[in-house]
């Protein structure tokens, strides 16, 4: 339960010493059914969690290995009586010390200008236990804050955590930190201290990943709306103190389908993406610093 802020209390001596350049190369491709349209992923404690939209929203979890997914048996619906409550979930920020946020990004509207963005504070080891949001969801957070949905990553600056969350479309984007104590109990995101940090970014953001060993946020994105891979390590602290993301290396690959999710699972030199395609949605990467 410690090791995340273990990691993140060495990242002062470890950011000497990280090249300031990665490459990522897939080296493994399968499908995972019963996602729905995958919407992103998550490696908590050894397990990956997959979510998707399926006839409700749900997360799914599996044991990865170098190059397989091995369901547990575990499937979580997020519904609350029955009702599909967390539809269309858009990640998960977990630190295993905070409380644990999920959002939930819902386009109003074809062109994207309508979004409903929420973010929910859940009991997170009763959701594993019961399947269900069932007296497991505390509070309900309208993300008004946002311009184009949310998606919730813990992220660690100055000495304290934070919940990013970023937005999708093509305008006006920002990467925004929240104080976590105070978003647990909030109603909406535009009350007074829940938003403590933001920067502009590039568009198309589907989620967040962060790297604690490297002080790197990565922009999990799409090269143009709805399609192909893009992924942007950028420097944390120096994109909050810049007041616009700073880049470190922007990666593109020609897949055409649309990117949703990555996460790194043991180390840095392995990770999962995932994407909405119906086959072929979860590919394993490996990454050379």
């Amino acid at each position: 339960m410690k090791e995340p802020l273990l990691l993140a209390l060495g990242l002062g001596s470890l950011l000497a010493f990280y090249q300031s350049d990665v490459a990522l190369t897939l080296t493994n491709s399968t499908t995972i059914d019963s996602l729905g349209a995958c919407q992103g992923v998550s490696y908590i404690q050894g397990k990956a969690y997959l979510y998707g939209d399926r006839e409700v929203g749900m997360i799914r979890t599996y044991t990865p290995t170098a190059n397989a997914l091995t369901y547990t048996g575990r499937e979580i619906r997020l519904t609350e009586n029955g009702k599909d409550v967390i539809n269309h979930p858009t990640g998960i920020a977990w630190n295993g010390a905070d409380p644990t946020f999920i959002g939930n990004s819902i386009r109003l509207n074809p062109e994207g200008t309508k979004w409903r963005a929420v973010i929910y504070n859940v009991n997170w080891d009763e959701l594993l236990r019961t399947g269900t949001l069932d007296g497991n969801l505390l509070n309900t957070i309208e993300d008004d804050a946002c311009i184009q949905g949310t998606r919730p990553e813990y992220v660690y600056y100055q000495n304290k955590w934070y919940v990013a969350t970023a937005d999708y479309g093509n305008r006006a984007n920002e990467v925004r930190l929240y104080d976590p104590s105070r978003l647990a109990t909030a109603k909406k995101t535009s009350e007074p201290g829940i938003l403590v940090k933001k920067f502009t970014c590039s568009p198309w953001v589907q989620n967040l990943h962060w790297i604690p060993s490297k002080g790197i946020l990565v922009l999990i994105q799409n090269q143009i709306e709805g399609r192909r891979w893009r992924f942007t390590f950028v420097d944390l602290a120096k994109s909050i103190e810049a007041g616009h993301e700073q880049v470190i290396k922007t990666i593109d690959l020609d897949n055409a389908d649309e990117l949703e999710g990555f996460a790194l699972l043991d180390n840095t030199s392995a990770g999962l993406t995932v994407t909405s395609s119906r086959r072929d949605n979860v590919h394993f990467v490996s990454l050379n610093w």
